[in-house]
């Protein structure tokens, strides 16, 4: 399998899936705004999605896609496919169980997830109800996340990666479609997300079948390599998951704070998505299985040679990302929400969030590309203990930060956390000898950092340059970030080009990587 190409299948999809995503919260900022039926949709939406990042995709596929890869590689198809049953009847009855017991506690839990909302009852009891609705994705997105890691252990990433683009169709129907027939916009789009759950489970359910690996419901049995994968997805739900965890402490830190603070950050970190989601899911979801294959083999020197490409090529594309996204937030916001109940004091609030978001970028992406050098041998130990750590200071951070800055204190204590996270994750791993930066790593890092603050300079002169169009009308607005957006690629890649930070004919080597 080749890295690069592995990264740009599952890159290439989640873009489209992150364009049918911008849409989609489009439609909802049109709808909703930013006011309370938006903050009550979110922490429903919040909600499972957190548990799915936290468990499914994080702990459980952390966990399971090395023992799997392994058993493909070493004992054959049958005795893998015998694990992935047993996987997934554990991973579905406890879920079942799990989603059960929330939803008859749910009043309670909403008090410790949404603390905030206690102060005005209809506002509470809304999210009581909407968050029961949203639940039961949890359930078919976790399979969907374990089916994934079987797709992509065999080397097919496309069908998994595809699957959040139904995710947003389902949604946008919600906004379009539904919203009149149901009680309000935000039930609509709360039984989108349930609808969408099912939906993304039968389309894998038919792509593991075409691979020859249908899955089976069996009888769990905590069979020895069943054991294994919770004794290690157990401690990576943390290890894996701080991202998600220091978003849900924003999101009870938040809920104390003026009405509108949970939209303006989950709006402003939808759009800091975009590359988080491009780059950072790409590379963690490529990396995990070859990482594992090439340590089952022994090959250390290939397996140091993808870590490295894996993290020069995170870096060459979050650095210029991020410092686009400090200088032109505003513009950005404004040309993506601003419109029906989302207003201007909006469009600076978020705008404000999504530049200090932006700052912690690339350590969000590094922690992907850093994390399968720690799960690809088996170590779910040391990342909790980072994790830990790094909670501990978004939480101090938080509500040190929330009193004089607001939602955007929030903001700048999960950046803060994040490059923390990612910083002692590559110490630690260095100090192992598991990770060293190449002659072209260290070469390349810092002339694509220069690349890429010359480009901001670029935007930042360039949005004088086209104010009068930015404070125009809706067309003027697009037409001026559309040029915004093209002028700074374009000197980025020639800069990147001149200073050495990347060559054209870096595709070829990565491929043998």
């Amino acid at each position: 399998m080749a890295l690069l190409r592995s990264i740009a299948t599952v890159g290439s999809l989640t873009m489209v899936s992150r364009v049918f995503g911008f849409v989609r919260d489009i439609l909802i900022a049109a709808t909703l705004g930013a006011g309370m039926a938006a903050d009550v949709f979110f922490v429903a939406f919040k909600f499972p999605n957190l548990f799915r990042r936290l468990f499914a995709e994080g702990a459980f596929s952390m966990a399971f896609v090395p023992l799997f890869a392994g058993l493909l590689e070493e004992e054959g198809e049958e005795k893998a496919k015998q694990f992935a049953d047993q996987a997934m009847a554990v991973l579905l009855w406890a879920l079942l169980a799990f989603v059960v017991i929330i939803e008859l506690a749910m009043p309670w839990v909403m008090r410790a997830f949404a603390p905030g909302f206690l102060s005005e009852p209809e506002k509470f009891a809304l999210a009581v109800e909407l968050t029961r609705i949203t639940l039961p994705y949890l359930v078919f997105i976790s399979l969907v996340s374990l089916m994934a890691g079987v797709l992509n252990s065999f080397g097919k990433f496309a069908a998994a990666a595809a699957s959040p683009i139904l995710l947003n169709v389902c949604l946008i129907g919600a906004v379009l479609v539904f919203s009149s027939l149901a009680d309000s916009p935000g039930h609509a789009l709360a039984w989108g997300v349930f609808v969408a759950g099912i939906v993304q489970f039968f389309w894998l359910v038919i792509h593991c079948r075409r691979t020859g690996f249908s899955p089976g419901l069996v009888r769990p049995r905590l069979n020895p390599n069943v054991k294994l994968l919770i004794r290690r997805a157990l401690p990576v739900a943390l290890g894996a998951g701080v991202y998600q965890i220091n978003l849900l402490i924003d999101t009870i830190i938040a809920s104390f704070l003026p009405e509108g603070s949970i939209s303006y950050l989950f709006y402003a970190d939808r759009v800091n998505q975009l590359p988080l989601g491009v780059v950072g899911v790409a590379v963690g979801t490529a990396l995990l299985p070859l990482l594992s294959r090439q340590i089952r083999a022994g090959d250390e020197s290939a397996a140091a040679h993808s870590q490295n490409r894996a993290v020069e090529f995170s870096f060459l594309l979050t650095l210029p990302a991020a410092a686009a996204l400090f200088v032109i937030s505003q513009p950005l916001v404004q040309v993506l929400f601003e419109r029906g109940q989302f207003g201007e004091a909006q469009t600076l609030a978020t705008a404000q969030a999504l530049s200090i978001f932006a700052i912690g970028l690339p350590a969000y992406v590094l922690v992907k590309a850093l994390a399968p050098g720690f799960f690809a041998r088996g170590d779910t130990a040391t990342p909790v203990k980072i994790s830990v750590a790094a909670m501990v200071v978004n939480v101090v951070l938080s509500l040190i930060l929330m009193g004089p800055f607001l939602h955007v204190g929030i903001a700048m204590a999960t950046a803060a956390s994040s490059w923390l996270n990612a910083g002692v994750m590559a110490f630690v791993l260095y100090r192992r000898g598991h990770m060293g930066a190449d002659a072209r790593l260290k070469s390349r890092l810092p002339r694509t950092a220069f690349a890429s603050l010359v480009m901001a300079i670029v935007l930042y002169f360039g949005m004088d340059q086209l104010s009068p169009w930015l404070d125009g009308g809706v067309l003027e607005r697009a037409v001026a970030l559309g040029i915004l957006i093209a002028g700074g690629l374009l000197s980025f890649a020639v800069l990147a080009q001149l200073s050495g930070a990347t060559r054209l004919n870096d595709i070829k080597s990565l491929r043998r990587g």
